[in-house]
């Protein structure tokens, strides 16, 4: 696909754009860095919504900026597909899916400790496997073409193996800029593809400093606890977190339940719920928000749309503020360099986690690595829906169970 054929017009509905985000939100299994695979091979390959090049643009952005990087991901293609309505639906579609999910899945929690949950806990995590594997060796073939890239991506995998900390992840990404504007070599004559949207680079700034108001303002608010609290404690979360969903939740623990708003024993029952079903991480803050609201007066719907809100809101202004301010820089041959540094260190990162814990806790027999195998086959080579794959992975892991 050339980047001439690309369609990116803001007419095009807000109905597809809702639907295919639906269809994402209800199977992307994997967390975060797996959503990336679902969104290249659907958005990219299949739909042809972006180019390659304006992908990897736009994951650069995302992966630089604070927030949610799938979710921010995803609200800056529906943006640049379908204008703001666009960038509402593709949130609404791919995150709501998952809050019904997640709270329905906590509330039967109890009920899967027996050998039919067990079943499918296993098979979602192989479901994880199959689509990091494939995201893995398509983003590598993609974004690692040279040996100046493929070293960054080696080094990027020896770092996060040795360092088990979370800013370790954000760490890597702002290494694997500088290796590239270092060694790697971009030809500046063949300019990145545009992204394109709506607005004006002034309105960006207006973005940019609508975020940093309501930083310094939550943070200066003084409160008795009710809403305020739930908008100090989730915007600050979703402004100041770099690596997404997996680093956030911890900073969450500290936040909820030191406090002493959310027993120990609730929050990791709906941590360990938020790793095992699709969409976004970030959705758990509309389980958390349920539960503060025990303590808090006005309705519980109401509090866990606002612990939503503001968990998501700072990231999206975020990308929203950078995408009108980035073809301004982005066609230099220094930031050519940088974002191919950048993409290599996400292909380390998506390697990384494919090790661990994906497969360490997914692949526990030779039978569940031939069940993937199958799965990686469906998915790249007989171009399967990532459904019939879901349904295959959940089929395999009962039926060891009962082998």
């Amino acid at each position: 696909m050339s980047d001439n054929d690309v369609k990116t017009d803001s007419k095009y509905s807000v109905f597809a754009v809702f639907k295919t985000f639906l269809f994402l939100g209800l199977t992307s299994f994997g967390g975060p860095v797996a959503h990336l695979g679902y969104f290249r091979k659907e958005l990219v390959e299949k739909q042809q919504w972006v180019s390659e090049s304006q992908y990897a643009q736009l994951l650069s952005i995302c992966q630089f900026i604070p927030g949610p990087a799938s979710s921010q991901l995803g609200f800056a293609l529906g943006l640049i597909r379908a204008g703001w309505s666009g960038a509402l639906a593709a949130f609404v579609a791919f995150t709501f899916p998952s809050i019904i999910l997640l709270i329905l899945f906590a509330w039967l929690l109890p009920l899967l400790s027996g050998d039919i949950g067990v079943a499918i806990i296993h098979g979602l995590k192989l479901v994880a496997a199959v689509v990091v594997a494939d995201a893995v060796w398509g983003m590598f073939k993609k974004l690692c073409p040279d040996l100046p890239r493929r070293i960054i991506t080696l080094v990027v995998i020896i770092i996060l193996l040795l360092l088990d900390s979370v800013w370790a992840l954000w760490a890597v990404i702002i290494l694997g800029g500088v290796l590239g504007g270092t060694f790697c070599r971009q030809s500046s004559t063949e300019p990145l593809s545009e992204i394109k949207v709506t607005y004006s680079q002034r309105f960006g700034f207006v973005l940019l400093t609508v975020f940093f108001v309501l930083l310094l303002g939550l943070i200066g608010i003084s409160h008795n606890g009710g809403i305020v609290q739930v908008m100090q404690i989730f915007y600050q979360a979703g402004a100041l977190v770099f690596g997404g969903g997996h680093v956030v939740l911890p900073l969450l623990q500290e936040s909820v339940v030191t406090t002493g708003l959310v027993s120990n024993q609730d929050f990791l029952a709906g941590y360990g719920a938020s790793q095992a079903i699709p969409g976004p991480l970030f959705a758990f803050s509309a389980y958390l928000g349920v539960l503060m609201s025990g303590g808090i007066e006005q309705n519980m719907i109401l509090v866990a749309f606002v612990a939503l809100t503001f968990m998501f809101l700072p990231g999206f202004l975020l990308v929203a503020a950078v995408l009108p301010l980035w073809q301004g820089i982005s066609n230099n041959k220094t930031t050519l360099n940088v974002i191919a540094g950048v993409n290599a260190a996400v292909v380390g990162l998506l390697i990384t986690v494919l090790y661990d814990p994906i497969l360490i806790t997914g692949l526990t027999s030779l039978f569940d690595v031939l069940a993937m195998v199958v799965g990686i086959l469906m998915l790249n080579r007989w171009q399967l829906s990532p459904l019939l794959v879901i349904v295959w992975c959940l089929l395999t892991s009962a039926m060891h169970l009962l082998i």
